[in-house]
């Protein structure tokens, strides 16, 4: 089954190089993965609401969540698992970035669907659809760029849920306990 996997990984990372890379395209995504790197984007989106008295329970539950999903990925999976980097095993995958840990899973992925959810379940929509939006963008740049196997990408995206999931059960105040 892991072999399997490991090469529908490869056939979808060749297919985005050869049928999805564009030029014009490159520095839109380049600037997209550069926005997840070492989750800064999320990070200062968390101070943004953690300074705004309406809002600082999301700063809360984002800086939870981002920081339950680095200890998962960045922490113990990266580590415990040491998959190599795509562009070191897939003859003929040229890598747009490098990046200097291991593969699985993605902490960009992580990273950006953990704070993302957060945003999404606990501000106005205008504010929540956006910030899928991107969290989305950026977990698919990983793949554009040729820095992770589409399941790094996957695994990587369900840990930031669930670590947005715990984050938002662990902050929930008194009136939401009562209703449940």
């Amino acid at each position: 089954m892991l072999q399997f996997i490991t090469e529908l990984d490869g056939r979808i990372l060749l297919f985005i190089q050869e049928y999805l890379r564009f030029e014009w395209l490159n520095p839109i995504v380049l600037f997209l993965t550069r926005l997840g790197d070492a989750g800064v984007i999320w990070i200062l989106l968390a101070a943004v609401f953690l300074i705004q008295k309406k809002y600082q329970k999301t700063g809360i539950s984002m800086a939870i969540a981002l920081l339950l999903g680095l200890l998962a990925t960045n922490v113990l999976l990266k580590n415990w698992v040491c998959r190599p980097r795509p562009y070191v095993t897939i003859p003929g995958l040229d890598a747009l970035v490098t990046a200097g840990d291991w593969s699985f899973p993605s902490g960009h992925s992580t990273s950006s669907m953990a704070a993302a959810v957060v945003i999404f379940c606990r501000t106005p929509r205008k504010i929540g659809i956006p910030a899928m939006i991107l969290g989305v963008l950026i977990c698919l740049s990983r793949l554009y760029v040729g820095v992770h196997y589409p399941s790094d990408v996957i695994c990587g995206a369900l840990i930031g849920v669930l670590a947005a999931a715990c984050a938002l059960r662990i902050t929930r105040d008194e009136k939401q306990l009562r209703q449940n």
